[in-house]
């Protein structure tokens, strides 16, 4: 219990502290590993956006430009993952071993493995558990400041404080604390000191993956649902990368396991991401080993929460609802000249949140799946969770009236506009009116009681 309020005093103070730092500006390329494009669901935000390593509060507003000048935005969803959070226990644990082999076991003359050996310390603890880290913090920070930029008329201050913009959070402490964040971020830019602004905490929306039976039982804890994965894992292309490392290392083959090998890649990446280092942990893998992992990664997001299995998406149908029934209500209001009550809703979760739901839209879906012995074929698929999933992730939609009943929707992704796949009109701001025609089935069917339900066996005669 101390340490937990310890660690929420400590959050405590940076939330407080009113600093709304530029965390890169004008980064050196020669700073950033060049595997950090293969980073998967661990990359940093700036990797997919590089125009803000010289200006976080950067945007661009030109992609916002409607079809019609009258038109007028009258509502935002935006769903976020959580900033950049410190690994896992479970990854901890094994960085710790891979840590142990290098200090006891490994031998060479390379300068970077001589720096791993005396200089470089485990500094990673397990109590650290998926904490959000300060990087986080900004990031969530300095997206609020974007969006505000992007969208002045909808997230404002005149909205914030007439409680015209909702929060909404999963009830783990990194979402929590991204969605403090984000208000912080408000706060600190309009200098609001006044008034506090509450959030919802509800699982049952932004940790629905959790309250699935029929996903949990055939999908989450069913080896079998990824045994693709497990093949890859096996395969010659992971084991090159694996003995390659073992070489290297001057280890036997049998000491790297695929487990060692992703806990390497991740201190790589967990470096940059936190502390924004190129470490020499990185000297492990060039770039062909990065995008074997990456597919490896990628392969498992596919098969337990993206296309591989139609459940996985079925699962965030009460979050695709809760979505279009706001939008609907806000339709509802603006036809009736009403106020819309619910302008801007803030909806913090998880790479497990978001992926399900673009997977459920339609989004980056391949024409072949991916599988243990395509990795050649994927090498330019559209399903890479490095563009799509890193760190603060976000899906924006906006809603806008533009004149003559015709209301239109703009999606963007990680604050780039994207079309809703398999929409006849291509336009990235088609009617409202032609979204719903679109998704028509899964807005009257895709209930998530229904899906989620476990099937009964027939009774045995």
């Amino acid at each position: 219990m101390l340490t937990f309020l310890w660690k929420f005093i400590v959050f405590y103070v940076f939330y407080t502290s009113g600093f709304l730092s530029n965390y890169v500006t004008f980064e050196d390329e020669a700073n950033i590993p060049a595997i950090a494009k293969y980073f998967n669901t661990k990359g940093r935000y700036e990797e997919v956006n590089p125009y803000l390593r010289e200006d976080i509060l950067a945007v661009n507003r030109s992609i916002l430009q409607p079809p019609l000048d009258e038109c007028q935005q009258i509502h935002l969803t935006a769903i976020i993952r959580h900033g950049t959070r410190y690994p896992t226990t479970k990854n901890i644990k094994e960085m710790q071993q891979l840590y142990n082999m290098i200090l006891h076991n490994a031998s060479g003359e390379q300068s970077w493995l001589h720096e791993l050996q005396t200089q470089w310390r485990m500094w990673y603890t397990e109590d650290m558990d998926g904490r959000l880290v300060q990087k986080g913090v900004d990031e969530l920070k300095h997206l609020a400041v974007r969006l505000s930029k992007l969208f002045p008329s909808l997230i404002s201050e005149e909205k914030l404080r007439g409680g015209f913009i909702k929060f909404i959070t999963s009830s783990k402490h990194r979402c929590v604390n991204s969605t403090l964040s984000f208000k912080a971020g408000l706060t600190e830019l309009w200098h609001i000191k006044d008034m506090e602004f509450d959030h919802a905490v509800n699982d049952a929306l932004m940790r629905f993956f959790d309250k699935c039976t029929r996903f949990l039982e055939e999908v989450d804890n069913n080896p079998s649902a990824v045994t693709e994965v497990e093949k890859f894992k096996q395969g010659p292309e992971m084991r090159r990368v694996q003995q390659k490392i073992a070489d290297i290392l001057n280890v036997p083959y049998s000491s790297i396991t695929y487990d060692v090998a992703e806990a390497a890649f991740y201190l790589c990446a967990y470096e940059f991401a936190i502390r924004s280092v190129k470490s020499p942990w990185c000297e492990l893998f060039d770039e062909d080993d990065a995008k074997v992992i990456e597919y490896a990664s990628d392969l498992r997001e596919f098969w337990k929460r993206g296309y591989g299995h139609d459940i996985n998406s079925k699962a965030s149908c009460i979050l695709f609802h809760d979505v279009f029934s706001r939008m609907d209500k806000t339709a509802t209001q603006n036809k009736l000249g009403q106020q819309v009550t619910e302008a801007v809703t803030v909806q913090v979760g998880h790479a497990d949140t978001l992926l399900p739901l673009l997977t459920l839209l339609g989004f980056f879906k391949d024409s072949e799946p991916l599988t243990s012995t395509n990795y050649a074929a994927q090498a330019h698929r559209s399903f890479r969770t490095t563009h799509m999933l890193p760190y603060a992730a976000n899906l924006v939609l906006v809603l806008s009236d533009c004149g003559g009943g015709d209301l239109r929707l703009q999606p963007l992704l990680n604050e780039k506009p994207v079309t809703f796949p398999g929409l006849t009109n291509r336009s990235s701001m088609p009617l409202y009116r032609d979204v719903l025609e679109h998704y028509s089935d899964l807005l009257k069917g895709c209930d998530f009681e229904t899906e989620c339900q476990l099937f009964k066996q027939p009774a045995e005669v």
